[in-house]
């Protein structure tokens, strides 16, 4: 141990138990340690050896976008300073979340192109890198000041690798010698962000460019260069993704397979329709006609080959499983010709023979998000209002959010609405969370209302903080006057929940703080006056 090690040990330990080792009998043995750790200190710093002055780093670079309003900067920095915490009692009584609202405040920031103020990077860059989902409109929003910054900060390294080409500028698509170096001679990260950022701007340039190394790849690789494909995919890069079903790689055939299947023009896409027809077809042999299924009795080397995987999972049979997976790569638009011209919505309602209607309906599921078909989206959906909250085809609610990712905006919201307004709210909180933000006025008032109506029957408060959680979030802020005559403590009923009515005011009563704080956040983010 050093004499400064030593020191800092009889401090901590005391020097009742460890005496320090100079002073004498006079001296008391605090004052005879603080004496020496003085002399101790003015030694380390009159001993220090001169050194070469280190490399000054560059200067950081500048940020041409508009600075922010002054109000909207304090915002900010109120926003970055909130620490999530309880009050008494576990409530969480009813001041704003703050750090829920700050990935709307990074939106509409980067939304109307304003740079973050210098000030703010450290602490902007430390919620980032504590919150995965703040990073991309973080980053966004601090822009290259705080990749500098990175480069100097250990603990803020994760900007660097989530910066395409580490934080260094990629290539523009003019510079083919540029592109084909780093391709060639970058690290495996800069490549991936490569591929992706040129996918995005030319498909055709970076498919030829993944094509000419595929073959010195490692396998690894090779799926994540492949998954980069999905963006603008397009019949041009069937031949590509035919060549990769002959992969040596399991993963690599599976994904070319389902890429591959998401083209309905596709061979592949063909193939399977085949092997799902020989599957599936109308029985007339009884009263009405219904849907008669034959799983196929094996896995084929051509069906592993065009991504079947042969082993199911635990507790899945084999016939099934297979079933499945052609039913899903089967293009959806072939169904009608093949079931004597019933439209979608036709072929849902036609019962299923000998227990196969949850196997078929959740492959064509899968089948309507991969291919994005919102007209067999909507069928497996069902009416929103219908007595079965399952629906007639989805097998579960997060199922049922998937299809309705294949939906626009305004019918996703509109059929959202009518489900809680025909189930309430305890199913509906995977629905609400594929809804635009802020969401529309016939699903807020669904939300409120139902809240209201959960109030008044006296139930549970906390079942319902979630959903309450995603109002304070997504409810549009024009609603807050709407929620005045709710902010009063209720009369109990006699099977009420003992202090329920406390815990809905005061819930409620978050809600409009909440809401009228995001439409002040709005409005000083559009005031651009000094």
């Amino acid at each position: 141990m050093t004499a400064w090690e030593d020191l800092v040990t009889t401090a901590l330990l005391g020097t009742d138990r460890r005496p320090p080792t100079t002073g004498g009998p006079r001296r008391e043995a605090p004052v005879a340690l603080l004496d020496e750790a003085a002399v101790a200190t003015v030694r380390r710093r009159a001993g220090l050896r001169p050194a070469p002055a280190a490399h000054r780093p560059e200067p950081t670079p500048g940020d041409p976008r508009p600075a922010l309003p002054a109000a909207a900067a304090r915002r900010l920095a109120m926003l970055l300073s909130d620490r999530p915490g309880t009050a008494a009692g576990g409530r969480r009584g009813t001041s704003p979340d703050l750090m829920e609202l700050l990935p709307q405040w990074l939106a509409a920031a980067n939304a109307r192109g304003f740079a973050a103020p210098p000030q703010a990077l450290p602490a902007l860059l430390d919620a980032a890198r504590g919150r995965t989902d703040l990073r991309a409109a973080a980053l966004a929003f601090a822009g290259p000041r705080a990749l500098w910054l990175a480069r100097l900060n250990q603990d803020w390294r994760f900007a660097l690798r989530a910066a395409p080409g580490g934080g260094a500028a990629l290539p523009g698509p003019e510079d083919t010698d540029g592109i084909r170096q780093l391709w060639q001679e970058g690290l495996f990260a800069e490549r991936v962000a490569l591929l992706a950022a040129l996918r995005a701007r030319a498909p055709e340039s970076a498919r030829e460019l993944l094509a000419g190394t595929w073959a010195t790849e490692r396998a690894e690789d090779r799926l994540m260069f492949l998954d980069s494909l999905r963006t603008g995919l397009t019949a041009g890069d069937e031949p590509f993704l035919e060549q990769a079903l002959s992969d040596r790689s399991r993963n690599v055939r599976t994904t070319a397979a389902e890429l591959l299947s998401a083209l309905p023009g596709s061979a592949l896409a063909g193939r399977m329709a085949v092997r799902a027809g020989a599957c599936v077809a109308v029985d007339r042999t009884g009263d009405r006609p219904v849907i008669a299924v034959e799983a196929p009795p094996e896995c084929d080397p051509g069906m592993e080959r065009d991504g079947v995987v042969a082993k199911p999972p635990a507790g899945r049979g084999e016939r099934s499983w297979w079933l499945g997976q052609l039913v899903e790569a089967a293009p959806l638009s072939g169904w009608p010709a093949r079931l004597d011209g019933r439209t979608p919505q036709e072929i849902v309602a036609l019962p299923v023979a000998d227990g196969w209607q949850g196997e078929l309906h959740a492959a064509w599921c899968r089948a309507a998000v991969r291919q994005r078909d919102a007209e067999w989206a909507r069928a497996l959906l069902g009416v929103p209002g219908a007595p079965e909250a399952a629906g007639p085809g989805a097998v579960s609610l997060a199922e049922r959010a998937k299809l309705l990712g294949t939906l626009a905006g305004d019918e996703r919201a509109g059929w959202v609405a009518g489900f809680v307004a025909a189930h309430g709210l305890s199913e509906a909180f995977q629905l609400l969370g594929v809804c635009a933000v802020p969401w529309s006025a016939p699903l807020g008032r669904s939300v409120v209302d139902a809240l209201n109506i959960a109030r008044d029957a006296g139930s549970y408060p906390w079942s319902f903080s979630g959903v309450m959680g995603l109002a304070e979030r997504c409810l549009d802020p024009s609603e807050a006057g709407r929620l005045d005559a709710l902010l009063a403590v209720p009369d109990e009923r006699e099977d009420a929940s003992p202090g329920a009515g406390g815990y809905w005011a005061e819930a409620f009563q978050r809600l409009v703080t909440t809401l009228r704080l995001r439409a002040a956040m709005l409005t000083e983010l559009d005031d651009r006056a000094p």
